[in-house]
């Protein structure tokens, strides 16, 4: 469930044009993010003509507001009922300090009405706004439409995605993922800097497979937090097939997990999950990652902390958990779709249903009794979001790429936890994918959020990122 948002409000006025446009546009407007469950910082109209911002002065007050408010609010709506001030309502933005998204919204003329009673202008206005935000290099969101009535269904939908790019943006800020282990030695896919994420304020939290390992020996079976992982293995898993000390291992992994990231305050993750977890502890930890995930704290394979943070960001997009997935085969003949597929830990929400089992290509190593606990099903069909982002450490950058898709029903058989999927395009994303080096592990989220995702990264945080339209892959502008 996606968290409730608080969006500073700016309702621009003109002063010759009808003060009536104004009053009814800024009640117009709150009744909508009432609606919407959005919380809202506005002026009073005891502080302003109307609540509104035209002039010097009332960009002052509006300023001090929302500086005084800057701890709740996730990002500002600029509302034009008539033309507005531009130059007021920019500076009343630079002159609060907040660094937050910012969405920029006119209300429509009507014909029939516009005479000088009933014209607005907003459409005029607007672009004079947006020429003074782009002067005070203040980044900014467009709607669908240049103008939109705040009822329709497009201003509605422009909302909804603007309040996903606020999560994702305040979702990043002084983000802390938790790195347990070591990459494992084959994987040299999913190296990545640590510097390069630091100056972007997400910080990489580490510690050592072996003292997690000691933690969940150190508990005993009859502790609190042991009980409670082991409750909510049975409870969300078929596990008949599974012998019960490999369940009260699984539980004391948890347990042991789930302390450190609490002390560690870490929001997402990636663990060195094979081969020296089950080799010295004697299972895989599939299942506990699935039950994280499923938490809405996103839990990656193989220590991949940009898959972790593609994971987070789909995450923060849409309230829905995140998987991390293989783009593992073809699917037949069919240039459109491929088997995504791992062995595996997806939440459990994504599957039709899930039993847990041992990990068969890790039990052709280790055995399969010290491999007990993954998860085993196949995806379910709907809508899918993939997102991948890497740092690229000779430029000095995170880059990415984001499509859409939707998981399918087509017939296949296999083992782990796998689905089909289909992707317009999926050739451009490949050669993509390979020209520029990107990983075999893509982040997938059951939700359609490539639009909030793209303007959230590319136009905020000047992530490179690239989209697939048409038959090309390229870096959104």
């Amino acid at each position: 469930m996606a968290e409730k948002m608080t969006l500073g409000l700016l309702v621009g006025n003109r002063g010759f044009f009808p003060d009536w446009l104004v009053e009814e546009g800024r009640k117009r407007v709150l009744k909508v993010l009432e609606d919407m469950n959005v919380n809202v910082v506005t002026l009073s109209t005891e502080d302003t003509k109307y609540g509104a911002v035209e002039n010097l002065q009332d960009a002052e007050k509006c300023a001090r507001l929302f500086k005084e408010h800057a701890h709740e609010i996730d990002g500002i709506l600029v509302t034009l009922p008539n033309f507005g001030d531009e130059g007021a309502a920019a500076l009343a933005i630079r002159m609060s300090g907040l660094n937050v998204p910012v969405l920029v919204h006119a209300f429509p003329d009507e014909l029939g009405k516009m005479d000088i009673s009933h014209r607005r202008d907003s459409f005029c206005g607007k672009i004079s706004l947006c020429n003074n935000l782009v002067q005070y290099g203040i980044s900014f969101t467009d709607t669908t439409f240049h103008v939109e009535s705040p009822e329709s269904d497009e201003f509605k939908k422009d909302l909804e995605k603007f309040l996903a790019v606020c999560r994702i943006i305040k979702g990043l800020k002084g983000l802390r993922i938790g790195a347990i282990g070591a990459r494992p030695a084959a994987f040299n896919t999913v190296r990545f800097s640590e510097k390069i994420l630091e100056r972007h304020g997400i910080s990489v939290v580490t510690v050592d497979l072996s003292e997690i390992i000691a933690r969940a020996r150190a508990f005993e079976s009859k502790s609190d937090r042991v009980v409670h992982e082991l409750e909510k293995l049975k409870r969300t898993f078929n596990v008949k097939k599974v012998p019960s000390e490999a369940l009260e291992r699984m539980a004391r992994l948890g347990a042991a997990i789930n302390e450190w990231i609490e002390q560690n305050k870490v929001q997402a993750m990636a663990l060195q999950c094979w081969t020296a977890l089950e080799e010295l502890y004697g299972v895989v930890p599939c299942a506990v990652m699935s039950l994280l995930s499923e938490s809405l704290l996103p839990s990656a394979c193989e220590t991949d902390i940009m898959g972790a943070l593609s994971m987070y960001i789909l995450q923060l997009a849409s309230g829905k958990p995140s998987a991390l997935l293989d783009w593992n085969n073809n699917y037949g003949n069919d240039p459109e779709k491929a088997v995504m597929f791992h062995c595996s830990n997806l939440p459990v929400s994504f599957f039709k249903s899930c039993e847990m089992s041992y990990q068969e290509i890790i039990a052709g190593t280790v055995g399969a009794e010290n491999a007990y606990g993954t998860c085993v099903g196949r995806i379910s069909p709907g809508p899918v979001t993939f997102l991948r982002l890497s740092t690229f450490d000779d430029e000095g950058i995170i880059a990415g790429f984001v499509a859409e898709g939707e998981f399918t029903d087509d017939p296949i058989e296999t083992f782990g936890g796998y689905g089909v999927a289909r992707i317009e395009n999926l050739r451009s994303l490949l050669r993509l994918i390979t020209k520029y080096g990107f990983e075999h592990h893509v982040a997938a989220n059951k939700s359609l959020v490539k639009e909030a995702i793209v303007e959230a990264l590319d136009n905020y945080l000047d992530w490179e990122i690239f989209t697939v339209d048409g038959c090309q892959c390229h870096r959104e502008e």
